[in-house]
């Protein structure tokens, strides 16, 4: 077992590497090293001295499913039980989603009796095409893209709607592009395992999961949809470096790591700005393409596959109004790709998270979604895009959206450059060779993080604890 372990990236799959490092039992040296002079990667918040809180990155977290409990009993053991807003599955937030299609906002089915009835955008209830489902003939292709799924399994309307915007929401991706296989592979393993999605659905949704705690407990008992924290979700890597320097993990920032090189005695030389370290094992948390310029040309059959896995670069607009001007309220809405290429969605940050809104009179926030896949189409690079224009655009998606022509109190703009990994029909497979190239090579590396095995905050935690696991198993 490695006595020293070096986790590369301090974003929260790096910490949560780090975490668990701290928790095995043979005691290894962990030391983190991270680029930027912050830690927590793309979870980042803006705390406003009048109470206000804006996410630049993930706003919410699902305590759904085996990766919810994981990062829920991840919350327990840091002690942060007592800063949690939730979200329940009866408040308008949970219930009330919306598309965006024809011009106007169309709020989606949330009880049997919605699915039951026709509602725009659809031209006939839900519950006809989800009959039919069970009916389809499964594909006999080792994967395909999420549209085709969609289409083949539940029809054109479903598919360019629902699904095409849901893509867009989670990924800021295409879905004639994105994997099914990689991207949901919950209907992959339904389709394939039961010939239906639905079945597949019905008959597993009851699996048992390792973690148990009173937390656990309660989010099931009140129907937990989602949960944030006081102070935004940077409270979670922030609780988290508070526990790994009070478990002695050396953590570095501002060091750029310049290349790491395979030893000899398998050990890894990691190359900085100034001198460098030794270790037993490396354990990679940043992003594929960025993996893939530390390595020497020993490994470029490993690098080359690196490379090709892409992300997409999503620019964060939080916009601040005075007063209550939303229309409507619930957790936001999503605009599929035939309405507009350039903007993703909406979210109804004070619908969702009130606590987090300013002190004193009322106020709403919003964040509106920009580019992702269609970022250079739409606003050209991100390296080099417009602010203002970006700006403008957020600004008018309000106005024309939910009819607020005010100008806003405070913008914040981050464009999240190559934020989101685009997991391409295939992935699985380059993922086969990935992992067959280290070990191959007997390499001491994991990898980990949102370009490979989930893109969410509790994938690339859940994967993370995965990685530590087997290290030590």
């Amino acid at each position: 077992m490695p006595k020293t372990v070096v986790v590369i990236g301090g974003g929260i799959t790096g910490l949560s590497a780090c975490f668990h490092l701290t928790r095995a039992t043979s005691n290894p040296k962990v030391i983190l090293l991270e680029a930027s002079g912050r830690l927590g990667g793309w979870v980042q918040s803006t705390r406003t001295e009048d109470g206000a809180i804006f996410e630049h990155g993930p706003r919410g977290v699902r305590p759904a499913g085996t990766v919810g409990k994981n990062t829920l009993q991840m919350v327990s053991e840091l002690g942060l039980e007592n800063k949690l807003l939730p979200v329940q599955k009866d408040s308008i937030a949970a219930k009330n989603r919306f598309l965006y299609v024809g011009g106007k906002l169309c709020r989606l089915p949330s009880s049997f009796s919605g699915i039951c009835k026709t509602q725009e955008p659809f031209t006939k209830p839900l519950i006809s095409h989800l009959l039919r489902e069970p009916l389809v003939s499964q594909s006999k292709e080792p994967d395909e893209s999420v549209y085709s799924f969609a289409l083949r399994r539940f029809g054109k309307e479903i598919a360019d709607n629902a699904i095409d915007s849901l893509c867009r929401g989670i990924f800021a991706g295409d879905c004639r592009q994105l994997s099914l296989r990689s991207c949901f592979p919950i209907l992959y393993t339904a389709e394939r395992g039961y010939g239906s999605v639905l079945l597949g659905m019905l008959l597993t949704a009851d699996q048992p999961h390792q973690f148990r705690s009173p937390l656990i407990s309660r989010a099931l008992t009140e129907g937990w949809t989602q949960w944030s924290l006081q102070g935004g979700m940077q409270t979670l890597p922030e609780a988290l470096e508070d526990d790994l320097r009070k478990n002695s993990v050396e953590i570095h920032r501002d060091t750029t790591v310049s290349k790491i090189e395979p030893q000899s005695n398998g050990s890894w030389k990691i190359n900085l700005e100034n001198g460098s370290i030794r270790a037993d094992h490396v354990i990679s948390a940043v992003s594929s393409r960025a993996l893939s310029c530390l390595l020497p040309p020993s490994l470029e059959a490993l690098a080359s596959e690196l490379r090709q896995i892409s992300s997409a670069s999503v620019a964060v607009v939080n916009l601040e109004y005075q007063g209550n001007v939303l229309p409507i309220t619930g957790f936001g809405h999503l605009v599929p790709s035939m309405e507009s290429r350039g903007v993703l969605g909406v979210v109804y940050d004070s619908c969702l998270f009130p606590e987090q809104d300013r002190a004193g009179a009322p106020s709403t926030r919003v964040t509106v979604m920009l580019g992702g896949a269609w970022f250079h189409e739409a606003f050209g690079s991100p390296e080099q895009a417009n602010h203002k224009e970006l700006l403008a655009v957020a600004k008018e998606t309000i106005r024309t959206h939910l009819g607020v022509s005010a100008e806003p109190l405070r913008s914040i703009l981050n464009i999240q450059q190559d934020s989101i990994a685009q997991y391409a029909v295939g992935h699985w497979k380059r993922l086969d060779t990935i992992y067959n190239i280290i070990s191959d090579h007997a390499l001491g590396l994991s990898l980990t993080g949102a370009s490979y095995e989930g893109v969410s905050v509790n994938d690339c935690i859940f994967n993370a604890r995965n990685i530590v696991e087997k290290l030590f198993s």
